[in-house]
């Protein structure tokens, strides 16, 4: 009896214990408003404070850069380690459980976000805070977050259970992918398990919107194909008015034969469905269709349409009268009689009027056919992913020419088939490694090496502070184009140095490529550089494509168009419209700046 009653007693107090865990990783901890001065005495109420710009000017003297938020470089030792060093040399593990919540966002372009982790048990002890920051890929978008504990907090091991959150993320571009790094703090020296990374997708206009309210992700749901006799009839639904979509298109392929098919619907008949008719199909052929409004960048709606034979009804005749059987030949005779004398005078009308205008015949006949015919071109099948491509720079320019650089990189990635490599891309790995490190990683790991030449290559400014510049921006711009210029131009000459003695050993050199902007000249290409292919964009884009790509333009009786490439066709892309601008706005800041070159005093 008595050990029943024992072991039911343990029982509760092994429960208890349990329900007290559960509730302690429950509750999740949110960041408090206080000030650098509580975190430092250790005053209640900054248990988990947020800490902003006006308490790092306050404290350091200086403003941080504004898309970095409240984030320093070692902010344990710069804002707590002042009179104590010793609490900021512990080594604490990365945080565990990193998650990402969307919340409410009024706003229907954006999406707004919650980051939530839980620390690690190993070195919880000595925890002083986390870092949280923000990168948009492929993109210079960044925030962070920096968040501290008071500095005679000591967590016990229980507190890893505990589920602490970020501020919120605003205004988060929908359908975008972003990558998120929460940092535990401290983090000491040669010390690599500090932080967790989580890459994540915002949503897009259509799940957060609907379908209906998003013209560019709107395409038709609902497609119905039929067939009568050689007829092909297709139906689909019609975008909603409020979109103000008025036409669309439609394009099918088979056998390296594409039939475009324009479509604008007569709204006032029918608002909801329409039907169009596609000719000259071929028998017996299964087609792919693509349907989409004819809108920028529409999403294309796929379909396959199989194209059966006519089969007509034959009706065998049971008896043939003499009459018809005379009929049908002597028709068939006079029908040929015509062809020919058709033909006849068809031939005979060019050659009077060549004759009149003192045109020879066999000089129209040759230009008549000396036009290239359309095919179809596939790249070389010996690569299984796409070549691997690393742009180097210089940020010496300004930031209007490093825009255009990275419009550059996103206009080869999306439309050129390409994998670009680009550190402002990759900081998280550049910061880990070193920005030296990372290049010299890059180049050996790249398929190929392009280097954008400008005027700032070959020269290093003297920052000077004029009497209108204001200290904060720059104070900003020396921490944004400090260490990294000085590493992209350590690394450009020692591509230069890879180069020399590549052509000394009598080396293929096509691994390396130098291009300029328009607005930057054949002379801002250092010498050791002149040696390798150069391109001048954009209008040498389908060259450096063929390069790339290894693939031919020109050869006996055809050459390559590629029309997202040309000169016309890259600029209805979008991002070939960015990329036009940001060049055209680099050359505009160029003309204005007096660059230390041109004799700054």
């Amino acid at each position: 009896m008595w050990k029943a009653v024992l072991v039911l007693y343990q029982l509760l107090v092994l429960g208890r214990s349990l329900w007290a865990q559960d509730g302690v990783g429950a509750a999740a901890i949110t960041p408090q408003d206080c000030t650098l001065e509580c975190i430092k005495e250790g005053g209640p109420g900054c248990e988990y404070c947020r800490i902003t710009r006006d308490d790092v000017k306050s404290t350091l003297g200086f403003n941080s850069i504004e898309a970095f938020g409240s984030c320093i470089p070692w902010p344990c030792f710069e804002l707590l380690g002042e009179n104590d060093p010793k609490i900021c040399q512990h080594y604490v593990h990365a945080p565990n459980d990193v998650k990402v919540e969307l919340v409410y966002d009024p706003a229907p372009e954006s999406d707004t976000i919650v980051v939530s982790w839980k620390p690690s048990y190993y070195g919880i002890t000595f925890l002083r805070g986390f870092q949280v920051s923000l990168q948009a890929l492929g993109g210079p978008s960044v925030a962070c977050q920096l968040f501290l504990f008071h500095r005679n907090l000591s967590l016990p091991a229980s507190h890893a259970q505990k589920v602490y959150k970020s501020d919120p993320f605003p205004h988060l571009s929908l359908g975008s992918q972003y990558a998120v790094t929460v940092m535990a703090l401290p983090v000491p020296e040669e010390w690599e398990n500090f932080y967790h990374s989580k890459i994540f997708t915002t949503r897009s206009c259509a799940e957060k919107n609907s379908l209906e309210q998003c013209k560019k992700d709107w395409y038709p749901k609902h497609i119905e194909v039929q067939q009568k006799g050689t007829v092909i009839t297709v139906t689909f639904n019609l975008a909603p008015p409020n979109l103000g979509i008025r036409s669309y298109f439609s394009m099918c392929y088979a056998n390296g034969i594409k039939k475009y098919t324009e479509i604008t619907p007569n709204s006032n008949r029918n608002k909801t469905h329409y039907s169009y008719q596609l000719n000259d199909l071929q028998e017996g052929t299964n087609y792919t269709c693509e349907i989409a409004a004819n809108e920028m960048d529409a999403v294309r709606k796929i379909f396959n349409v199989q194209v059966m034979h006519n089969q007509k009804d034959v009706v065998t005749p049971l008896s043939v009268t003499p009459s018809l059987a005379l009929l049908l030949p002597l028709g068939l005779a006079v029908a040929a009689i015509f062809a020919v004398l058709l033909c006849v005078l068809t031939t005979r009308k060019p050659k009077l009027w060549m004759n009149k205008l003192h045109i020879k015949p066999d000089i129209i006949k040759e230009h008549q056919e000396s036009g290239t015919p359309e095919e179809v071109v596939s790249l070389p099948r010996n690569r299984l992913t796409p070549p691997r491509l690393l742009i180097c720079y210089s940020g010496y320019d300004g930031p209007a020419h490093v825009k255009a650089v990275m419009q550059l990189g996103a206009f080869i990635q999306q439309h050129m088939a390409t994998q670009v490599c680009l550190d402002l891309w990759d900081s998280l790995s550049v910061a880990e490694e070193g920005s030296m490190a990372w290049h010299c990683r890059q180049i050996q790991e790249s398929d190929f090496v392009l280097v954008i030449c400008s005027r700032g290559l070959n020269h290093r400014p003297e920052l000077s502070q004029s009497e209108g510049h204001d200290e904060d921006e720059e104070e900003n711009r020396r921490l944004r184009f400090g260490s990294n210029n000085f590493s992209s131009d350590a690394a450009i000459h020692l591509i230069g140095e890879e180069v020399g003695r590549a052509k000394g050993r009598g080396q293929d050199l096509s691994k390396y490529m130098v291009a300029i902007f328009e607005y930057s000249e054949e002379m801002d290409i250092p010498t050791e550089l002149r040696l390798v292919s150069h391109y001048t964009l954009t209008s040498d884009l389908p060259l450096l494509f063929s390069h790339l790509h290894g693939v031919a333009l020109h050869r006996p009786g055809g050459y390559l168009r590629i029309n997202h490439l040309s000169e016309d066709g890259f600029i209805k892309l979008p991002a070939g419209a960015a990329l036009q601008w940001a060049i055209y706005k680099a050359g505009m800041a160029m003309k204005k700046s007096h660059h230390p070159v041109e004799g700054g005093d």
